[in-house]
């Protein structure tokens, strides 16, 4: 039990996925936790030192479950990496309560009930907590309205939890990633938005899942003992160069 454990939430696809298997590098054993249960298990299968954990983190019941599951797993938690989120675009007038509820129960409330869970384990460990926000947190752009709060929020969250739980010996950091190369990035942006991306970020192109599972667990190790508070964009620039693209308003 003396292996250190991380909890990474949406963890059966993308950015969660590759934070799963850079930890993994790094000798730690991971709970990978998504609501999508065939996907999830489909992964763990194929990896060695990750417990599959099958749970709804916009629900009490259910952050209490995965940290539950965790702990009697590993018998500890290292870190927390609150990964699992929703995207869910469209112009503010079209955007109805239904919607703007199910973006803030995950993006938000998941955050907030998964980290309430986890503190009296991440009291023992003196653990970290890694919230996954975006560049839309940090900047407004078009279509938005609902998702860009939620993340705006999760930074927000991330401030107050650092302020509180330091005294603990906890750390709580948060990355906003800019535009991301995931299946679901290329699957719905035309070439239009691809090329806007390119010409208004400096580094010209999207980051990589690995890059930004990068970030996090370097926010979640020992090499990062003296960082709190704080957000790390990884973006490419993007957040340096202005106002929304075009591209995105049509």
């Amino acid at each position: 039990m003396s292996e250190k454990v991380a909890i990474v939430t949406g963890a059966a696809r993308g950015i969660g996925l590759a934070t799963t298997d850079l930890f993994r590098e790094m000798g730690w054993r991971v709970a990978m936790v998504d609501r999508d249960a065939d996907v999830l298990q489909e992964e763990a299968s194929q990896r060695e030192g990750v417990l599959a954990v099958a749970q709804d983190v916009s629900t009490p019941e259910g952050a209490d479950a995965l940290v539950t599951q965790t702990l009697n797993w590993g018998g500890r938690v290292d870190a927390l990496i609150n990964n699992a989120g929703v995207a869910e675009f469209g112009p503010v007038e079209e955007t109805d309560f239904t919607t703007w509820r199910r973006v803030m129960d995950t993006n938000l409330d998941g955050v907030f009930l998964c980290t309430q869970a986890a503190t009296p384990a991440l009291r023992d460990s003196k653990g970290a907590v890694v919230n996954i926000a975006s560049i839309s947190g940090l900047r407004a752009s078009t279509l938005r309205v609902a998702y860009g709060t939620s993340k705006a929020a999760v930074i927000q969250l991330s401030k107050q939890y650092a302020a509180e739980l330091g005294e603990y010996g906890i750390r709580v950091n948060c990355v906003a990633p800019g535009p991301v190369r995931t299946k679901l990035a290329m699957a719905v942006h035309s070439q239009e938005i691809i090329d806007a991306y390119h010409d208004a970020i400096p580094l010209n192109r999207y980051g990589s899942e690995r890059e930004i599972a990068e970030a996090i667990c370097f926010l979640a190790s020992d090499r990062a003992s003296y960082v709190t508070g704080q957000v790390l964009a990884a973006d490419g620039g993007f957040d340096s160069t202005g106002v929304g693209l075009p591209a995105l308003r049509s």
